[in-house]
């Protein structure tokens, strides 16, 4: 196991469930982006999507495709962010960590070299938006070990595709709970307990639940049925409204946490 499957282990033995957010790298600047790291980490938070940077984030809606393009502006690539987290790593930082990215840039890099450098410096999974079931052969090749594992998404529309999805899935399935892009706050698919449910009975892996949720309170309906939820878009305008200041983040993680496990 990797330390994905290990804090989901750890958390599935105490009947807990798993609290993750997404921060974009460089957003507003590496240096910002590692303290806000370290202060979920405090806080409890059980894993970080971290995303790299890209020009043309299709998957995205417009809090995350601008801060993505702001983080661009100030800098932030791909070296960078693979600079932040070997950074975070030396300073001790031990949660898991995932990057989400675009294909792109994983192909730009080199397949081989990009697997390699992620497991030498410490990422421990990878979620890749725009690539398909289909098309992760070539890089699957390369991900043959424990350091670094792909993370399967599965959305509304994936009903027919579910058991293929998931059946050699690691870590975690994350579930996209509306239809169209990231950020979509209070549109959740009108037969999500339905298709959550559908994708927990064929899950070998825990499932998260992720797109437009801000609160807690947000999946309480779905709470017998998700391992877990992830907070996007909302996480990086809370950063802005309180100036990226790692103790707010702290404070609303530790929050979301505690009452993510008492509903």
């Amino acid at each position: 196991m990797n330390r994905i499957e290990e804090r989901l282990a750890t958390l599935q033995a105490k009947k807990e469930k798993a609290f993750i957010t997404y921060l974009t790298a460089g957003l507003p600047n590496m240096e910002a982006t590692a303290a806000i790291v370290k202060a979920q980490e405090e806080a409890g938070t059980d894993i970080i999507e971290i995303g790299v940077p890209f020009s043309d984030p299709i998957a995205d809606g417009p809090v995350i495709q601008q801060a993505s393009y702001e983080a661009i502006q100030a800098g932030a690539n791909l070296k960078k962010s693979f600079e932040l987290i070997a950074g975070l790593r030396a300073d001790g930082v031990k949660l898991p960590i995932v990057f989400m990215l675009y294909y792109n840039t994983v192909l730009h890099y080199g397949l081989e070299n990009f697997v390699k450098k992620c497991q030498k410096i410490g990422v421990d999974g990878l979620i890749i938006p725009d690539l398909p079931l289909e098309e992760q052969g070539p890089i699957k090749q390369y991900l043959t070990g424990d350091e670094t594992i792909l993370i399967q998404l599965v959305s509304p529309v994936s009903a027919g595709r579910i058991g293929e999805i998931v059946k050699s899935a690691r870590g975690f399935i994350y579930c996209v709970s509306s239809m169209g892009v990231t950020g979509q706050s209070g549109s959740f698919h009108k037969e999500i307990l339905g298709y959550l449910s559908d994708v927990k009975k064929q899950s070998p892996v825990p499932v998260m639940m992720g797109f437009g949720i801000t609160e807690a309170k947000d999946v309480a309906l779905m709470k017998d049925v998700i391992d877990g939820a992830i907070v996007g878009s909302h996480f990086i305008n809370l950063m802005r409204e309180h100036q990226f200041d790692p103790q707010a983040a702290k404070e609303y993680c530790a929050r979301f946490k505690k009452e993510l496990n008492l509903m």
